[in-house]
């Protein structure tokens, strides 16, 4: 059996550091959601242990790969090595805060639990992805979720309205570990944290809601990101920010073809790209078998 393994995105709609934690972690508290954007992995049986290729010839095929690295906790947990040819397709802008990454790693994770007969339940499957990365058990958890903890700590949020991305990546990565080494906590503005019983009583709002306490140093770092975000705002979004660590922006729209619009307006640097997609109600990866149709289909976002 070959599967092919659709992986979505993810934006932070607000993120709060809260604090240093002794393990070297950050706790956080957080809003994530899917946005349609998708890597593509297919993964088949191989009796020579573990395989990557990627369509970007700039990511590691070992452990430096988080679906290697993935597939190798996996076998880890099951007691026995896994043989597994992974084929990845990389969309997803790398080192760009969009938990691409993670998606893929949460994607082999529960493409292999399908090729071995599902050994392991959702629970055990989000502990295998907290050593991955913080952002793994979100993609394996699914709907938007209020996250705290180092972001494992999940809970779905209430709906969202339906809102249109428009994400802009510049040609350069961004290091998380640097960002956070950089955040001074005295700088956050407490008068931007909205709690679980917050969401309980409004409707999110991109105008009202949308922060991140990382924004001002990767900006600072990245003066031409601020203009980007003020050329989001004067195109026309409901509200504009920095996903996770950064350096990709994301302007939120109400309709599509207000988000394409602005997509035609904004000059594009050199290696720039531009992604319209809609927030996901759902970001776990989907899965299909080889020639099956239960993923056929799904938006990928498009970029240009």
């Amino acid at each position: 059996m070959a599967l092919r393994i659709l992986c979505p995105a993810k934006v932070n709609l607000f993120l709060h550091v809260l604090g240093r934690r002794p393990d070297g972690y950050h706790d956080i508290f957080s809003l994530l959601c899917g946005i349609g954007i998708y890597d593509e992995i297919r993964l088949r049986p191989s009796p020579e242990g573990v395989r990557v290729s990627c369509s970007d010839p700039a990511l590691p095929a070992d452990e430096g790969n988080l679906a290697a690295a993935a597939a190798r906790r996996f076998g880890e947990a099951l007691g026995r090595p896994v043989g597994v040819e992974i084929r990845l397709e990389k969309r997803i802008p790398v080192a760009a805060g969009l938990g691409g990454g993670s998606s893929d790693a949460a994607g082999v994770l529960l493409g292999l639990n399908r090729l071995h007969g599902q050994p392991f339940g959702a629970e055990r499957l989000r502990r295998i992805g907290r050593s991955l990365g913080a952002d793994v058990p979100f993609f394996l958890f699914g709907p938007p979720a209020l996250a705290r903890g180092i972001g494992d700590e999940l809970e779905a949020c209430p709906a969202l309205p339906p809102l249109h991305a428009l994400v802009v990546t510049p040609a350069f990565g961004v290091s998380t570990r640097m960002v956070y080494q950089k955040f001074d906590l005295e700088l956050t503005r407490a008068e931007k944290r909205p709690t679980r019983a917050h969401f309980e009583s409004t409707v999110f709002s991109p105008g009202r809601h949308l922060w991140n306490d990382l924004e001002t140093v990767t900006l600072a770092r990245a003066p031409e990101l601020r203009r980007v975000k003020d050329m989001l705002l004067a195109a026309g979004a409901e509200g504009a920010l920095m996903s996770g660590s950064g350096p990709s922006l994301y302007g939120l729209f109400g309709e599509r073809k207000a988000a394409l619009r602005a997509a035609r307006a904004l000059p594009r640097g050199k290696g720039w790209r531009f992604f319209c997609a809609e927030l996901l109600s759902q970001a776990a990866p989907r899965i299909e078998e080889e020639g099956g149709s239960e993923a056929a289909g799904a938006p990928r976002g498009r970029s240009g």
